[in-house]
């Protein structure tokens, strides 16, 4: 590991302690799960749309260079299904021995997205940068343009089945397209996924944006990083991790498992094997693969009222976590290429 991303990873939990502080103090009141969700509502339907909408507007798809990504995001989203089926199997087990939260059967989509859903840009861009220069920086970029667009996008439809399922079961059954209607309308107006749709329709008419409206949307999209961050540190004080072996610590490990050890190992295979990558492309991928969870769990944690403090854990110690686990992944990558 370099020291520009060490200091990265430094600068990461500074802000997130920045927060955790100004919650400590009582900037924002009480610091408590309700003014947590009120930050995370604003930042999901004002920055995060902003950044989706305008990445999705922007995307040239006659450039995008299609082997990289289809080596990265197939595995990828073959995970998602993958992590959100058992854990779904794991809450039908466990769904006798206590009672279900309100927003229980996004869980698994939840899990599934802290799985995969890496820090792609405040740590992964300087990564990249500093490993790989500018033609590995220029391959995760491109690949951090499509990234919250696929790997948000199929979680949030998931989470948005399992509730339409749930509602239907409990107030008698309903017709199978009846719920599929309701998950698709759930779907396409959810704050991730209708500013990602809107994007794409604009890119297709070729219009572009105007630079006015283009300013305004790169302003809004440069506050999501800043605003997670802090937002991290002030869940970190509502809730707590906890010094108990909980419920939410236990599911915290087997997730940095995931994300940190078996997505890489997945996408290096896939991408090395099966799509034929080597050097700085082959690198590239597994290192965002290998990248912490990102911010966003959390954001999609709170949107549904399930497994806050468990992001929150995930974020914060799958971070950690990649002190050591960058410096093996670079030891493969270094082998491989001898």
């Amino acid at each position: 590991m370099t020291l520009a991303v060490f200091y990265k990873l430094l600068a990461i939990f500074f802000t997130v302690g920045l927060g955790w502080l100004a919650a400590r103090l009582r900037w924002f009141g009480e610091a408590s799960a309700a003014e947590a969700r009120l930050l995370s509502s604003l930042t999901m339907n004002v920055f995060v749309a902003s950044l989706l909408f305008r990445t999705a507007a922007r995307i040239d798809f006659a450039r995008l260079p299609w082997p990289v990504l289809m080596a990265y995001f197939l595995p990828a989203l073959a995970l998602v299904l993958v992590v959100g089926a058992w854990h779904r199997r794991a809450r039908s087990d466990d769904a006798n021995t206590a009672p279900p939260p309100t927003g229980a059967p996004a869980i698994p989509a939840t899990r599934a997205v802290a799985a995969t859903y890496g820090n792609a840009v405040q740590l992964g861009i300087p990564m990249a940068a500093a490993l790989f220069g500018e033609a590995g920086l220029a391959i995760h970029i491109t690949m951090v343009g499509v990234h919250g667009v696929m790997l948000l996008t199929l979680p949030t439809a998931l989470a948005e089945l399992a509730l339409a399922h749930a509602h239907a079961r409990q107030h008698g059954a309903a017709p199978l397209a009846q719920v599929l209607l309701t998950t698709v309308r759930n779907t396409l107006l959810h704050p991730v996924v209708l500013p990602i749709v809107a994007g794409l329709v604009w890119n297709l008419t070729g219009v572009g944006l105007h630079p006015v409206v283009d300013e305004a949307l790169q302003l809004l999209g440069n506050a999501v990083v800043p605003v997670c961050l802090v937002l991290i540190g002030i869940t970190l004080r509502a809730y707590g991790i906890g010094g108990k072996i909980s419920d939410a610590v236990r599911a915290v490990l087997p997730v940095c498992l995931v994300k940190l050890v078996v997505m890489p190992a997945v996408i290096l295979a896939v991408a090395h094997w099966g799509f034929g990558l080597a050097g700085v492309p082959l690198a590239v991928v597994v290192m965002m693969a290998a990248l912490p969870v990102g911010s966003n769990a959390l954001i999609f944690a709170q949107r549904y009222h399930v497994l806050e403090a468990e992001s929150t854990a995930a974020i914060v110690i799958s971070t950690l976590a990649f002190v050591v686990t960058a410096s093996g992944w670079l030891a493969v990558l270094a082998w491989m290429g001898r």
